[in-house]
Formats: C-alpha cells, sequence, structure tokens
C-alpha cells in the first residue's frame, strides 16, 4: 500500500487531469463530482496527518503542496481573490483562521526553505517524456515561489497579526471534512461553531508563528541587518513557549536543535547586551545568568519565583539539569549552586503538592549546618505566613517533620525544631508528638537542651530505618557492607524479599531459577545480590568491584553448592576474559597462559546439570581466535565438543581457513565447509501451505533453524572478533555470497574471494537482503576496528557504489588510496587501485557531474581511455574546477584535444591555461620514460591530495 502522502500525490494528480473535447482540443478539469470527491480524499489524507507541515514538505512538491493548500481554502470559505491580509481573522470561523494561517505559514517556510542551496543530482538516461515533464514542474514551481515572494510581505502580516490573536483555533478534521461534503441542508452550521476540528491552543499557535516569522527575518537579515533584531525576538520567544508548554504538548513539531542554532547565530549577529525587553521575562534573565555565570542572581531568582510560582517545573528540572552536566564536566564550584536550585526546585514541589525529588534526597545524604541554614532560608521566603492558606502551611509543616525525622546528627535536628518558621508552623501538641517519635527512635534526644553531639552515642539499631538501610544496599558495592545490611534488615523484619527491591537487579533466568531455589531467604537474598551487583559491574566496565563481589560470592556459595560454585567460576573466567581484553589486549599482549588454559578447559567441561550462559561459550571462541589459537581449535578440541557445540564448530571452520588461506586451492576443503555452514545460516526455510480456495501459497520464514545458529546470532559472534586475518576471511565470505545472487549489478570486491565456491545449488533459498545487511553491519564493524585497512575501506566503498552513493564512495575510495600511500605521497599499490575501482571512481565524478575530474581519472587506468575522456570534456556544464584542474593532466592528447575544444568554444583564456600545461618541458614526448612516469606520478599524486581534501 502507498504511504499516506502519497495519495494526496494520487488523488490530486487524477483531479487535475485536463479534459479533451470533440474537437480534439485541451479544456481545464472539469468541476464534476468525481473530481470533488478526489479532492475531497486528499484533504482526508493531510487531516489524517493533522496537517502537519514538517511531514508534508519532507512528501510533497511545491505545487502539490500549493494545490492542496489552496483546496484547504477553498472548502474553509475563503473568497477566492481575497487577500488575506485584508481578513480580520478574529472575525472569521475558527477553521478558516486556521486555513489561511497554515498557508501564510507554508508561504514563508517555502520562501525560506528555496534560499538554501541544494545541489543538482544528475538524471538517469534521457527519456524525452520524463525531461518534459521534470521541466514543466520546474517551471510551475518556479511560478509559484515568484508569486509567493512577492506576496511575502502580505504573508508576514497575515502571521504578526495572528500573534495578537489570543484565542484557540480548530483545524479540519475528517469528520468536518465528511460534514463540508454533505448538502447545505444537512450540516446545521457545526463546522461554522468554535468546537468543530481538531483544537490547536493559542500558545501552541504562538509557538508555531514566532518560529516561522523568526526564520524569515533571519533571511532577510542578509541583506538588512536590522532585521536579525526581529529574528532574535520571535525565536527567543519561541524558545520560552517551549520551556514553557513542554515540546511534547504541541501538536506541531518544532526542530529544537535547529531553534538552538538560530538562537546562538542571532545572539552573534545582534548586539549581546539585552535589552528591557528580555530582562523583562523571568526565562531571559535565567538564560543570561546561564550564558555570563553570574549564577548568585540565578539562585536569587529561584528564590523569588518560590513565592510567584511563574516557572513551569519542566523549565526549573532542565535548568537544574544543565547545571548538574556543567558540574559533572569538571567545574567543581558549580556543586553549591547544585545543591541551592534544588532546594528552591523541592520547596517549590512541597508547596505545590508534589512528590520530592531523589537529586534531592542524594544531596541532602551529608547534611551540613550550612546546607541546613539555606534550606530555612528558602522555606522562610517561599511562604508569606499572614496570607498563606492553611493547606500551604500544613505542607510546609509535614516537611519540616520529616526531615526532622530522617536527620541524624541531632544539632541539626535542634537548628530546625527551634527555628521560628517551624514554632509558628507547629501546634504546641504537634510538637510534644514530634518529640515523643524522636525520643522512641533513641532515648537519649531531648529536643528541650543541647543536644548530644556525637553519632556514635546512638545505637546504630535505632539511628536508621529500613528505607535508608535499601536505599544504602542499592548504591553499596563492597560485599562485606552488603552482608552487614542484609544481616541488619533481617533482623528488622522477616516479611520481605530483599533481592527485589531494585528492579535493575538482574539475574539470568538460567541461575536465577537455581539461586532463588536456596531455602535460607537470608543466603538467597546475599547471593542474588552479589552476581547481579557483578554482572551489572562488568555490563560498566567496573571490572574490580565485579571482580571482589564474584570471589565473595563464589566463597558464599562453595560451602553449600557444587552447582553455583562452578556457575561462578564460569563468570569469573568470562570476567577475566574482558578484563584482559579491556587491558593488556588493548595494546596486543598476550594473555598468560593459565588463561589460555582455563579457556579450553571450560569448552571442554563435561559436569552434567550445570546451567550455562551461552554468552561464556561465544566469548571462549571469539578469545582463541583472536589470539590466534587455530592449532587447538583445529587439532585438539574434541569431536564431540565441535558437533554439541556451534560456536566451537565455527570457530574450528575459520581457524582451518585462517590456516589455509597461505596454501593451493585444492587445500581448502575447509572453506567450502565454512561455506555451506554460512549459506544455511542465511537461507529460509520454505512452507507451503493450502488455502481456502486450493492455491497452494508459498510461506518464508527469515530467521531459519536450518542452520546451526540464527543469523542474528552469528553476526553477534562475529562482532566479538577482532584478529585480522579472521575479519577479513568472513568479511570475504559474506561479500562472495552477496555476489552469487543473479541480480547483482555492481560486485563488491574483497581479499581472498576467490577461495569460496562461485555458486549455490538452492539459490532461491538464501535470503540475499539479509546478507545485504550483513555485509554492510561486518564492514562497519570491521571499520571500527582498524579504520586503516585499505581493502575493508574499499569493500565500503563499494557497498556505497552500489547503492547509488557517489559521494561517499569516493570518500572511501580516496581514504583507502590514502592510508597506503602516506596521503598519496607514495605510489598507490595496483592491487589496490584496480581498474575495477579507477572506473568506479570515474563513474562516480561523472553522475556527480565532475567531468574534469572523469578526464583526469580516465589517464590512470593501464590503457588511458581517450573515448570517455573526450566525452567528459565536451560538457559545459561541469560542477567541478574545470581548467583549475589542467595542471594535473599528464596526457599530451587530452591537453591537445582541450586545445581545440576551447578553440572551437572561443574560449580563449581557457585556451591558453592548455596551452600552458602542454609547454611543460617535463612532457615533452622525448624525454626519456623516467622523466615521463615521474612527471605522471608528481601530478597524481597533487590530484589525489586536492581530491582527499575535497571529499573528506
Amino acid at each position: 500500500d502507498p504511504p499516506p502522502v502519497q495519495l494526496i500525490v494520487q488523488f490530486l494528480e487524477q483531479a487535475s487531469k485536463p479534459s479533451v473535447n470533440e474537437q480534439n482540443q485541451v479544456q481545464p478539469p472539469p468541476d464534476n463530482k468525481r473530481n470533488r470527491i478526489l479532492k475531497l480524499l486528499a484533504l482526508k489524507v493531510a487531516a489524517h496527518l493533522k496537517w502537519d507541515l514538517d511531514v508534508l514538505e519532507k512528501s510533497l512538491s511545491i505545487p502539490v503542496l500549493n494545490m492542496l493548500l489552496n483546496e484547504l481554502l477553498c472548502i474553509s470559505k475563503v473568497p477566492p481573490g481575497t487577500k488575506h491580509v485584508d481578513v480580520d481573522l478574529s472575525s472569521l470561523p475558527p477553521t478558516t483562521a486556521m486555513a489561511i494561517l497554515l498557508y501564510n505559514r507554508w508561504a514563508i517556510r517555502t520562501i525560506v526553505q528555496s534560499s538554501f542551496p541544494v545541489k543538482q543530482v544528475k538524471p538517469g538516461p534521457p527519456q524525452l517524456n520524463v525531461m518534459n515533464q521534470m521541466q514543466q514542474e520546474k517551471e510551475l514551481t518556479e511560478n509559484i515561489l515568484k508569486v509567493l515572494k512577492e506576496q511575502a510581505a502580505d504573508s508576514i502580516l497575515v502571521l504578526e497579526g495572528a500573534l495578537k490573536l489570543n484565542k484557540d483555533l480548530y483545524v479540519h478534521t475528517i469528520r468536518t471534512l465528511d460534514l463540508l461534503a454533505m448538502e447545505p441542508g444537512m450540516v446545521n452550521g457545526e463546522t461554522e461553531s468554535s468546537t468543530a476540528g481538531l483544537k490547536i491552543s493559542a500558545e501552541e499557535i504562538q509557538c508555531q508563528v514566532c518560529y516561522d516569522l523568526g526564520a524569515i527575518y533571519f533571511q532577510q537579515g542578509s541583506t538588512n541587518a536590522a532585521v536579525h533584531e526581529n529574528a532574535k525576538e520571535k525565536f527567543f520567544k519561541t524558545k520560552e513557549l517551549i520551556a514553557k508548554n513542554g515540546s511534547s504538548s504541541l501538536h506541531f513539531t518544532i526542530d529544537e536543535e535547529r531553534l538552538a542554532g538560530y538562537c546562538q547565530a542571532c545572539g552573534v549577529l545582534t548586539s549581546s547586551s539585552d535589552d528591557a525587553s528580555q530582562q523583562a521575562t523571568p526565562y531571559s534573565q535565567i538564560h543570561s545568568c546561564m550564558k555570563s555565570g553570574n549564577y548568585q542572581d540565578l539562585v536569587k531568582i529561584f528564590l523569588e519565583d518560590n513565592l510567584t510560582l511563574s516557572l513551569p517545573v519542566q523549565f526549573r528540572q532542565s535548568v537544574l539539569r544543565e547545571l548538574f552536566q556543567k558540574a559533572q564536566q569538571g567545574n567543581d564550584a558549580l556543586d553549591e549552586v547544585c545543591f541551592k536550585v534544588c532546594v528552591c526546585n523541592t520547596v517549590c514541589d512541597v508547596l505545590q503538592g508534589r512528590t520530592i525529588d531523589i537529586q534531592f534526597c542524594q544531596l541532602f545524604l551529608k547534611p551540613s549546618k550550612e546546607k541546613i541554614d539555606f534550606l530555612l532560608e528558602v522555606c522562610s521566603r517561599s511562604i508569606n505566613l499572614e496570607n498563606a492558606s492553611e493547606a500551604l502551611k500544613r505542607k510546609m509543616a509535614a516537611f519540616l517533620k520529616n526531615l526532622c525525622l530522617g536527620l541524624e546528627d541531632l544539632q541539626l535536628v535542634f537548628m530546625i525544631s527551634s527555628h521560628e518558621l517551624f514554632i509558628k508552623l507547629l501546634k504546641d501538641d504537634e510538637r510534644k508528638l514530634l518529640i515523643d517519635q524522636m525520643r522512641k527512635r533513641s532515648p537519649r534526644i531531648n529536643l528541650c537542651t543541647k543536644p548530644v553531639t556525637s553519632f556514635y552515642d546512638i545505637p546504630a539499631s535505632a539511628s536508621v530505618n529500613i528505607g535508608q538501610l535499601e536505599h544504602q544496599l542499592i548504591l553499596s558495592v563492597d560485599p562485606w557492607r552488603i552482608r552487614q545490611i542484609l544481616i541488619e534488615l533481617h533482623g528488622m523484619t522477616s516479611e520481605r524479599q530483599f533481592w527485589t527491591i531494585s528492579n535493575k537487579w538482574e539475574v539470568p533466568n538460567v541461575y536465577g531459577n537455581v539461586i532463588l531455589g536456596i531455602k535460607d531467604n537470608l543466603t538467597r537474598d546475599l547471593v542474588y545480590i552479589l552476581m547481579a551487583k557483578g554482572l551489572h559491574c562488568c555490563a560498566i566496565k567496573d571490572f574490580v568491584h565485579a571482580k571482589q563481589l564474584f570471589a565473595a560470592c563464589l566463597e558464599l556459595v562453595t560451602e553449600f553448592s557444587p552447582k553455583l560454585r562452578q556457575v561462578m567460576l564460569n563468570e569469573m573466567l568470562l570476567l577475566d576474559i574482558y578484563t584482559h581484553e579491556a587491558g593488556a589486549g588493548v595494546s596486543g599482549e598476550r594473555p598468560p597462559s593459565d588463561l589460555i588454559s582455563r579457556v579450553r578447559g571450560y569448552l571442554e567441561m563435561r559436569v552434567p546439570d550445570i546451567p550455562l550462559r551461552q554468552v561464556i561459550a561465544e566469548e571462549c571462541v571469539a578469545f582463541l581466535l583472536n589470539w590466534r589459537e587455530n592449532e587447538y581449535l583445529t587439532m585438539q578440541v574434541p569431536l564431540p565438543l565441535v558437533q554439541t557445540n556451534p560456536y566451537v564448530k565455527l570457530g574450528q571452520l575459520l581457524a582451518a581457513t585462517c590456516k589455509e588461506l597461505p596454501g593451493p586451492k585444492e587445500s581448502r576443503r575447509t572453506a567450502k565447509d565454512l561455506w555451506e555452514v554460512v549459506v544455511q545460516i542465511c537461507s529460509v526455510s520454505n512452507q507451503h501451505k493450502r488455502g481456502n480456495d486450493g492455491r497452494v501459497s508459498l510461506i518464508k520464514h527469515r530467521e531459519s533453524t536450518l542452520g546451526i545458529m540464527y543469523r542474528s546470532e552469528l553476526l553477534s559472534f562475529i562482532k566479538k572478533l577482532r584478529e585480522p586475518l579472521v575479519l577479513t576471511t568472513i568479511l570475504s565470505l559474506f561479500v562472495k555470497l552477496h555476489n552469487v545472487r543473479e541480480d547483482i549489478v555492481n560486485d563488491i570486491a574483497a581479499e581472498h574471494i576467490s577461495i569460496w565456491p562461485s555458486s549455490i545449488p538452492n539459490l532461491q533459498s538464501v535470503d540475499f537482503e539479509a546478507v545485504a545487511v550483513t555485509v554492510k553491519e561486518l564492514v562497519s564493524y570491521a571499520l571500527t576496528i582498524n579504520a586503516n585497512n585499505h581493502f575493508w575501506l574499499i569493500i565500503q566503498a563499494d557497498i556505497y557504489f552500489a547503492t547509488n552513493q557517489y559521494s561517499a564512495a569516493l570518500h572511501y575510495y580516496l581514504q583507502a588510496g590514502a592510508v597506503c600511500s602516506d596521503f598519496f605521497n607514495k605510489m598507490v599499490p595496483p592491487d589496490v587501485y584496480t581498474d575495477q575501482v579507477i572506473k568506479r571512481m570515474i563513474k562516480c565524478c561523472s553522475l556527480l557531474n565532475c567531468h574534469t575530474q572523469v578526464a583526469i581519472l580516465c589517464q590512470f587506468l593501464r590503457e588511458v581511455d581517450y573515448k570517455t575522456a573526450f566525452k567528459a570534456l565536451q560538457e559545459q556544464n561541469s560542477h567541478d574546477a574545470m581548467d583549475s584542474y589542467y595542471e594535473y593532466i599528464w596526457d599530451v592528447t587530452i591537453l591537445e584535444y582541450l586545445t581545440y575544444l576551447h578553440h572551437k568554444r572561443g574560449e580563449t583564456d581557457k585556451r591558453q591555461i592548455a596551452i600552458k600545461a602542454i609547454g611543460q618541458t617535463e612532457l615533452n614526448a622525448s624525454n626519456p620514460e623516467e622523466v615521463l612516469q615521474l612527471a605522471a606520478q608528481r601530478r597524481k599524486k597533487k590530484f589525489l591530495q586536492a581530491m582527499a581534501k575535497l571529499y573528506f
């Protein structure tokens, strides 16, 4: 089925087809019922897309979108020929006003978009009817743009007028369009009322209109610098509206990255001092403080806003997030600012009945006298006790009470309980009740006398509650501390399962079933949590803590479970592999022999009923391949292991193939075996099903179970390899498999590609789409291992060439030559720049309209392709530097042809450049061969370096 946007094109094309009368004269499309229905269907599709201009502009041409919006104006009862600037939007029905806004927004956006440079793509082989159609569409587009630009001032006035509207508008939906299509007597005026259609709020309209006006003002600023001030005002207003309402609430999206770029550009192009109108809003004041680093005033603004509550919570949180990010980047001075802004936000949340954010709890883990002083100041300045409601007072009182109950330092508790605000908010009986609660916590606490200063005078079991202990349990990675916390928690309650308190603690199902079978609750919680935290530390590459956690878990399970002991030994082996690969292995240092022995031991292990994770077998085989343990994999690995473990079998075939690569063709039977295994993995299983009508249909299953593993598993395994020879081998296999398909147009070249079979018996069974995707993923991964492997770069270039991405293909062809020739200071090896590669570079340049580059590259071939060179030079519409490239031509025949060509065209200056190039003594045909080759080599070097600077 065609996508929705394409339906609009089809409907409008059908509706706008001209008719032919009996005298064979072309007439405008008739206004009949069929055409009206087609236009209505196009409008319904647009309504289904909620009239999102971003979506419509991306997929519809300017003429089609112009026709669509004109139909919208027509059906919305905007009289044809009426100037929109003369219409009072406030007096119109909501859907009519919205139609006018949509049209004028599109007009402005189209003008802005047309000002951006667009690189012309060379079309395919010329076809007369296609070329005529393209020319007609181009002329139509230019005419529409001309009209839109003439009416630009009117469109701007319409949109400026829309900013003064302070009411919601409605845009047509499928339902309202259906009502409009009915007979006039059946509508009963519903489409004229304020409730018909999709509601667009006034803030959303202002946000979109401000952004579009900012864009047109910014574009006009190139000829009138003063207009940039208007653009700046509109963009900053857009930013404020997004911060106030949240971008997710908009029916029509705004590209916030582009908006940020516009704001930054306006800040550079206009004066740096903020004007009074901008400073009048707290948003612009905060923006100015953040930009200048004036954090003292920033805190003051937040503190004052706690009384007025004008800043939305989303905006407050976004400012705090930005401060946290700056602090994490090494600015330690911002820690105090983060705390102060966080306190202001927390008190604001308390007064508005929202839950306290986790950031406040984290910042208050280590409270101090200074922190409590500032907190009490914020609380005092955030509530006006004389005018505040009882509900507001109760919220603040509850916050201060809970704060006292959560503090451990009695001096800090006394600071709060003796504060004037605390005494005014809590009645006598409430304060007495709080004192009783504190006494229950510890008999030493007496809020009426000077508190005890030492924390250690209070028994530990009474100074913390279960929630605090659980919080410490979640954060801790110290095995001894985890054990102590669990013992204390189990002493407080026997009803909880503490391994469930964090949803981040994940243990594989194969292990979970065994661990949860442990009868003792404390032991079960401890084993589960130690393993979960160890696996998490492995995932984030914190191998030191992972080793401590696994060692503690191993020591614990050794006492009662041989099965879990073996599980932990396996996990510690995987951890040691990760540790070596991330540490010494990066610099190429071989792993210790003891680690290699343990890897072999794991693969050969035959202990029954041990739960095993697939990833460990993968990593072990990949580890052996990466460290070239090919002898073991090919000769010493036990046969039953090869037959039962698919990764071992795959590793054995890869190792054997790599060993035999330098050998004769007849010794490459393992290559054929590996080929058959991979083909089987990439094959789809076909099933025949008989339908109700008796016909037999073919069903294809993408992930076939015919092979030793799924294709996704194979790809995951390959991405663990980093040995160049192994990667080259498997990459060449997939390239060959990609090239085998019958409908392939452009082969991909690869090293060692000749060792693989050249045909497949059952070609239809292979999922070649999946093979193509796999080749792309593999070469991308390989280049992350070694970005300077010229054979891999050529494969990447061939892929881009095959998918018609010619600029990217040239980039990688040039990069392949650069890495193996010291940026072309040496000669590129002929096995890298083969004739096929040069011909593909020629085709890329030709399709990019760089015809002079084509002529120069024709010299690189073993036999100069004069026909292609001459044809390219005849092209007058070239997108390259043309005559400035003549200095790179060393073939005198091509230079002579250039001289003739420019003389014929009367291009005297260019002819002189060509004559000057011919006249260089080093190109004299009488020179020795060595001199001519040196001249050619020097020009090759300069040309390729110039190309590299152009495409890199």
